[in-house]
């Protein structure tokens, strides 16, 4: 009997499970079927296992070998090179990375397309009563990331026992803060042997950026042991995996309470199409950094100062699914009837050679919660909108908004070009209601950063833009192009009729102005674009005006 030499098998085996317990404690994936992280672990591990078997044997599976073969009657031999591929031993491995592959492309949205229409629930509804008039500009956030980053780093770099170990994270959140929009930010250790001589006592605070008045502060806490930037079982990811072995998560992220008290949020994620197809969110987890403890909630139990779980990269990648797929597979590709897509832009690394796609969603604080809005466009790329999603971050409740307008960033070319001379650089705007006009609401930076203004622009008029160096001011502004101050306040408001004996166009501060004369030389004036009959008179006409002192609201001709 033959004797099995089992050493190939003992060190191929070891290898390939010291590969797999390597990879799971460095990339802690879920163990979990529906992870297809998981079975590409699994696909590498088997197929070491056999490469090393193979190896320690000796055996050259692919290539060209020499080998002995017998010849003729005397059973001569004569050497002979071939080509060997050894497919058979590798059938395994094989069979489990085509089985994945036809797992992954069987839960794609090619075969798919319903399904994955259907992830998200989106409710049409009424802009005007959703999105009623803010009670004050301080419910507005307007400040982006980049900003949120600078000011941050400046209150920081003030605190020289703090700076000297800790750094900002990058990773701001924006939550609603006791009814108010707050940007926060963790410190992070600044490396490897800052977390050594730190760990003991963690990190000892965070930073909130308030979008409105745009100032930072730095708030310290108890030390936040359990966080990113920690290293080995202190990770904060690593370690709720360890307490959440088959979980699959997401958007790892920090908050607060509404008393200060900072934790880290992650999302629980589901699959819903096929073994690896579909992404929604089934609940949280939550992290106290600073005991360590974790609790775990369904999505109907998410407690209400937790804003942001069903988190804006997705839901603008379920609203795509709902608007490309709703009418099939091929429709997206061919007729592209109806296919709908959210706000893209493009952006691209220095090093790469194409440019990709990326979502674009700005923040409306309402009713305690922070809901991200996006413009909804055609898929035929045109600098338009035909309408808006609002979607909020801790219930994934969707609505559709039936808004024809200019797209973000032609109300941000509008705003820039109005002060072009400055060189001003608009950021992604907000979406407020003003008086039932959906409006554009944004600042205007500097080439350092710093806000230098605010800008409204009208959705579905572009054209009508107002800047001030405040929000309540810019705000003020634009209502006063619109007449809306005037229909507010009835006393003020004045009825007269005139003979018009001339009119003018005057350009005030890049904007069009449009005044009539009457015969004694009384001026009334009206934005060009805000009222079209006006468009309609001529000298000698006579006219009916509304207007709150030398205002036009309306334009009347008298026949």
């Amino acid at each position: 009997m033959k004797k099995v030499n089992i050493f190939p098998y003992i060190f191929g085996g070891a290898s390939s499970l010291i590969f797999t317990a390597l990879s799971i404690y460095i990339f802690c994936p879920a163990l979990n079927i529906h992870n297809p992280g998981l079975w590409i672990i699994i696909d590498i591990a088997l197929f070491i296992f056999v490469i090393l078997v193979r190896l320690s044997k000796g055996a050259k599976d692919f290539g060209y070998v020499t080998v002995k073969k017998k010849t003729g009657s005397k059973g001569r031999t004569k050497k002979h090179t071939e080509f060997r591929f050894g497919i058979k031993y590798y059938l395994i491995p094989i069979i489990t990375t085509v089985l994945t592959v036809i797992l992954a492309v069987t839960g794609s949205t090619v075969f798919n397309a319903t399904k994955y229409s259907e992830i998200l629930k989106v409710n049409p509804s009424d802009f005007s009563k959703d999105l009623v008039e803010s009670v004050g500009t301080d419910s507005i956030a307007l400040m982006d990331t980049a900003s949120a980053r600078m000011l941050g780093d400046r209150e920081i770099g003030a605190l020289s026992d703090v700076v000297s170990q800790f750094n900002v994270s990058y990773d701001y959140t924006q939550i609603d803060y006791n009814g108010k929009p707050v940007k926060v930010s963790a410190l992070e250790y600044a490396g490897f042997f800052k977390w050594l001589n730190n760990r003991d006592s963690g990190i000892r605070g965070y930073v909130t950026v308030n979008p409105v008045s745009m100032s930072a502060s730095f708030i310290e806490s108890e030390g936040m042991k359990y966080v990113p930037s920690a290293f080995f079982s202190e990770d904060a990811f690593r370690y709720i995996r360890k307490a959440y072995p088959t979980l699959m998560l997401d958007n790892l992220h920090f908050e607060t309470d509404e008393s200060g008290k900072p934790y880290y949020i992650a999302s629980v994620i589901e699959k819903t199409v096929g073994l690896f197809g579909g992404k929604t969110v089934s609940g949280c987890i939550v992290l106290d950094p600073v005991s360590g403890e974790t609790e775990k909630y369904d999505v109907a139990d998410i407690p209400n100062w937790i804003d942001v779980v069903f988190y804006g990269d997705l839901i603008c990648e379920q609203y795509n699914w709902h608007g490309m797929f709703r009418n099939g597979f091929m429709n997206s590709l061919f007729a592209k009837k109806d296919c709908k897509q959210v706000t893209t832009y493009y952006s691209s690394d220095e090093d790469a050679e194409d440019e990709a796609p990326v979502s674009d969603y700005g923040y409306v604080a309402k009713d305690g919660d922070i809901w991200i809005y996006t413009g909804v466009t055609s898929v035929n790329g045109d600098s338009s909108n035909i309408g808006f999603l609002l979607a909020n971050e801790r219930t994934g409740e969707s609505r559709y908004y039936q808004i024809a307008g200019a797209d973000e960033k032609s109300a941000m070319a509008a705003a820039e070009g109005e002060v072009q001379e400055k060189g001003y650089q608009a950021s992604f705007p907000s979406l407020i209601n003003i008086d039932g006009h959906p409006t554009y609401i944004l600042v205007l930076k500097d080439s350092g950063g710093l806000v230098k203004l605010y800008a409204t622009v009208n959705v579905e008029q572009y054209n009508i833009v107002t800047t001030a160096a405040t929000q309540e001011e810019c705000i003020r502004k634009y209502k006063s192009v619109l007449g809306i101050e005037a229909k507010e306040n009835t006393e003020n408001v004045t009825e007269t009729e005139i003979t018009v004996a001339d009119i003018r166009y005057i350009d005030i501060d890049g904007n069009t102005y449009i005044y009539l004369i009457d015969g004694e030389d009384n001026l009334f004036r009206a934005k060009a674009g805000t009222n079209e009959d006006m468009l309609l008179v001529d000298e000698g006409d006579r006219v009916k005006l509304t207007h709150s002192g030398k205002n036009i609201v309306s334009c009347e001709k008298v026949k």
